[in-house]
């Protein structure tokens, strides 16, 4: 379903097994990702919760608009909190991987009090230092050309090869043509405006401004994915209350490499705290 906003459009798709008042999850995926790369994890949550799971702008069958400004991570959480409150003015549960992390950290530190847990897999709260966010953000630049200059089928081939994704080569053949097919729904437009508005370089640094989140939080990061299990180990005390748990034999996508053990960690935080 398609849920018209202030300034866009955003498409959700929903999945509840129960017909009595639950608690709702709401799912952010990554760049390049839409809701569809949540729908094994949906099924498999526990019962009571009710899933929703957002195409962010740019992304999957939402608006992907030419202004760049709607990508802002201002933009971007007000979008959030609208999507929010069109299904509950309760406080809600928010997962979210790589960009989708970001995200979701970026919407927990502006609203706090709407969040009674917070999940973040393989994320980042941005880069402080200026001189390593301008490199970063001149490389997104350069990305973003790119995905302007090429056919979209060349651009998602080389964002699936990147370093990042590597273990991922070791997924099915027939897994990997189903993502690859899954993001080349995506709209070219609405990638590289993603890049500008809300890259890893461009968002605004919340490292000093994670101290703000009071809910439980679950930091989640694969053994493989050496990088970003490190930003988490340290992230993870700047929280009041957050556990950092590390799937083996995982890379950067833990929820697509190892979906059985991320759902079994999902659940038990779910119960747990």
């Amino acid at each position: 379903m398609r849920i018209k906003l202030s300034n866009i459009s955003l498409n959700v798709e929903v999945h509840s097994s129960t017909n009595t008042e639950s608690d709702l999850i709401f799912f952010l995926h990554g760049f390049t990702g839409s809701s569809e790369d949540w729908r094994q994890i949906a099924i498999s949550i526990e019962p009571k919760y009710k899933i929703i799971m957002l195409d962010l702008i740019g992304h999957g069958k939402s608006d992907s608009p030419k202004d760049i400004s709607l990508y802002t991570a201002d933009s971007i959480v007000k979008e959030i909190f609208e999507v929010i409150n069109y299904f509950t003015s309760e406080k809600i549960i928010l997962a979210g991987y790589s960009m989708g992390g970001r995200t979701a950290l970026s919407f927990a530190v502006k609203h706090p009090d709407r969040l009674k847990k917070l999940i973040l897999e393989s994320s980042t709260p941005g880069l402080k230092e200026k001189n390593i966010r301008a490199a970063r953000s001149n490389l997104d630049e350069q990305l973003a050309s790119y995905i302007e200059s090429h056919e979209l089928v060349d651009f998602i081939d080389y964002w699936m090869n990147i370093d990042l994704f590597a273990t991922q080569r070791n997924l099915p053949q027939e897994k990997l043509n189903e993502i690859r097919d899954s993001k080349l729904k995506n709209n070219k437009a609405g990638l590289a405006n993603s890049l500008r508005g809300f890259s890893t370089g461009r968002m605004p640094c919340l490292v000093d401004q994670i101290k703000n989140i009071r809910c439980s939080s679950l930091l989640i990061t694969g053994e493989l994915d050496i990088k970003y299990t490190l930003i988490n180990s340290e992230m993870l005390n700047r929280f009041r209350t957050a556990k950092h748990f590390i799937i083996k034999n995982a890379g950067h996508n833990t929820h697509l490499e190892k979906p059985v053990d991320f759902i079994n960690v999902i659940n038990d935080f779910l119960n747990k705290y």
